[in-house]
């Protein structure tokens, strides 16, 4: 079953004309729903009102809350029967037009597969070499600049890596493929600025939220890969798990920083 604008269905064609298949005129948000409960829900909606102001776009009634997000989503969970799901909502401007838009309404849709949770660590990491990530008002959300990661992704698979790094056109770290990226030195937390042209994750600002309540020193920075290379260790976040670097380029680390043990500790409490 699936979600299409609040009505649950086994399939659907979507009709044209259809902005986000014609213009990318949209974005799309992934989540994790266990148990009825929708984790990092208010992280999601606010990046959610955000992408949607970016692209004058006006939510849905049923999407206007984090409360009727959990609501919507929890719907399509059990109707799919998975007490656990990983959900793709994607989420379009109606209508049709060329550049110019006719309306600021969205159209959406979500689907559910079993979530599966990926917290194994990155064997094999490096830095991308063909494809840069980029800053632009719409950098901060998913899909708008989708081919990025495409790109990124091919390389990796080419390279034959676990994992890759991307950079900024000015050599800046800005994320992995589909994950955050952080590192820790002297008992503090290091990630990307977002004007190093990075997603802004929502278990990026989750776990910068609680290491800041637990009195960790975060910092959100414009780095050089040398900075990572000297790092006690590097980890990648994203909704699927936290997963940390065993190899980066020709630098190596052996076991878990005992910090990123305490961080998944912490951010585990309810």
């Amino acid at each position: 079953m699936l979600l299409l604008n609040g009505h649950l269905l086994p399939t659907a064609p979507l009709a044209l004309p259809n902005r986000g298949f014609t213009f990318g005129d949209g974005f799309f948000e992934t989540l994790i729903l266990v148990g009825g409960r929708l984790r990092f829900g208010a992280q999601h909606f606010a990046r959610m009102q955000a992408a949607a102001a970016a692209l004058y776009l006006e939510l849905p009634e049923a999407l206007a809350s984090a409360e009727q997000l959990e609501q919507e989503m929890t719907r399509l969970a059990t109707a799919n029967e998975l007490p656990a799901a990983r959900i793709r909502l994607q989420i379009w401007r109606a209508g049709g037009g060329l550049y110019t838009p006719e309306t600021s309404s969205v159209e959406w849709l979500a689907t559910a597969v079993p979530y599966v949770p990926n917290v194994a660590p990155i064997a094999r990491a490096a830095f991308a070499q063909d494809t840069y990530a980029i800053y632009s008002p719409l950098s901060f959300c998913k899909g708008p600049q989708a081919w990025i990661y495409v790109r990124a992704a091919r390389e990796r698979q080419q390279r034959g890596f676990d994992e890759l790094l991307l950079l900024s056109g000015a050599g800046h770290v800005a994320e992995t493929v589909s994950a955050a990226i952080f590192w820790i030195q002297n008992a503090q937390l290091f990630t990307p600025a977002l004007s190093a042209g990075c997603v802004a994750g929502v278990r990026r600002a989750h776990l910068l939220q609680v290491a800041r309540q637990q009195g960790i020193e975060c910092h959100e920075t414009l780095a050089f890969p040398n900075e990572l290379h000297q790092a006690e260790a590097v980890f990648s976040a994203n909704v699927a798990g936290i997963r940390w670097i065993k190899q980066l380029s020709t630098v190596c680390w052996e076991t878990e920083h005992p910090l990123l043990s305490q961080l998944r500790h912490w951010e585990a409490q309810p």
